[in-house]
């Protein structure tokens, strides 16, 4: 039964990024990304209740997250469809108005998972990168909010009137964002108004929560906490973790190398944490009971999966909860039989809903 918390957003993720497996390592043809098999995860996301959905976004790997969701936007009617989209790809006012277009396609259930990507094949320093994407998600916000846009900015420079469709009324979708160093904070705070955060321990999770509090404040922004993560539910903890260790049976440390590897972010701070909480973790892989690393041997991004039987996965998420943590974004391997567990045995305990957010006008504030 549902407790009497505040409600969470519980969002699941279809694989776009070629990120779905039976035994981490060995490619499956059958869960390999493509237009039929991530639209099932989407449209069994849906039927089991889930509230958002992510879309993933990878240069090298998988599918294009926009094209699919426009598709995937006209197969489904209550799921909110969560965007990714690689900032240092795209342009940004054609980037309004493909929202914009989305938006009316999905009846205004689209929202964005911005990242601060580079162009493939360039280099920027971390600073240098995260200062254009506050730029970008600044003239971003302005367009989509119908408003004309004069900047002369380190990376911009645009005057501009927002695209016709962006007069329609849909606004701006709210901001999911994440990144752990300091640029990363900095730009999330002035940006974003949900803040996603890898896993961690729960008194790490609270010091951010605490941190990004005041950096939002300080630009006159209130900010929400969202967390990624793995997750592998089964009747009994022995199972979970019997679960667990067959997903990593098959793995080599030289695949999951190379697979790390692959990632544009591997060399990331946030990156780097989720290697010293491995590092961390005892034999078997567990940073805490029911926290276990190994999924990061063969995952560059979020690679910790909370393990156990249902009242321990609610009870973790719940201490998440009352942390600061108000949206879950979760995955499970293979991802449409681990959606149908979480459905089963853990989303009837928690009380959840989307989020109920508009997006706070971005600030531009001069980093020279």
């Amino acid at each position: 039964m549902a407790n009497n918390r505040q409600s969470v957003e519980l969002a699941w993720f279809a694989a776009l990024c070629d990120d779905d497996y039976e035994f981490l390592g060995v490619p499956d043809e059958d869960l390999q990304s493509s237009w039929l098999h991530c639209s099932d995860i989407v449209r069994r996301a849906e039927t089991n209740g889930f509230d958002n959905v992510l879309l993933p976004s990878g240069y090298s790997l998988g599918i294009d997250s926009t094209a699919f969701a426009g598709a995937v936007a006209t197969l489904t009617n209550e799921i909110n469809l969560l965007l990714a989209v690689r900032l240092g790809e795209l342009v940004v006012p054609q980037l309004a108005r493909q929202i914009a277009t989305l938006q009316q396609i999905s009846n205004s259930r689209l929202v964005i998972n911005a990242i601060s990507s580079e162009m493939p094949g360039e280099q920027l320093s971390s600073e240098a990168r995260y200062h254009r994407t506050t730029e970008y998600l600044y003239v971003l916000g302005e367009l989509l909010e119908g408003r004309e846009v004069n900047i002369e900015g380190e990376f911009l420079q645009l005057h501009i009137d927002p695209p016709r469709i962006t007069g329609q009324g849909y606004g701006c979708p709210p901001i999911y964002f994440g990144g752990l160093s300091e640029a990363a904070r900095d730009c999330a705070a002035a940006s974003a108004d949900v803040y996603l955060m890898w896993p961690d321990t729960t008194a790490k999770i609270s010091s951010v929560v605490l941190d990004l509090t005041h950096r939002a404040q300080n630009f006159g922004r209130k900010i929400s906490f969202g967390w990624r993560s793995h997750v592998i539910v089964r009747e009994t903890e022995r199972e979970a973790r019997e679960a667990a260790r067959k997903l990593l049976s098959r793995l080599d440390s030289a695949t999951g190398d190379a697979i790390r590897a692959k990632s544009l972010d591997a060399t990331s701070t946030g990156v780097n944490r989720q290697s010293e909480l491995r590092s961390a973790a005892d034999d078997e892989g567990y940073l805490e009971q029911n926290l276990w690393t190994g999924v990061g041997r063969a995952r560059s991004g979020a690679g910790i999966a909370i393990v156990g039987d249902p009242d321990q996965v609610t009870a973790k998420l719940n201490e998440l909860a009352d942390a600061g943590v108000s949206a879950f974004i979760l995955s499970g391997y293979p991802h449409l039989k681990e959606c149908d567990l979480f459905a089963r045995y853990v989303l009837p305990q928690i009380k959840h809903a989307p989020l109920s957010l508009t997006h706070a006008p971005a600030v531009l504030h001069d980093h020279r």
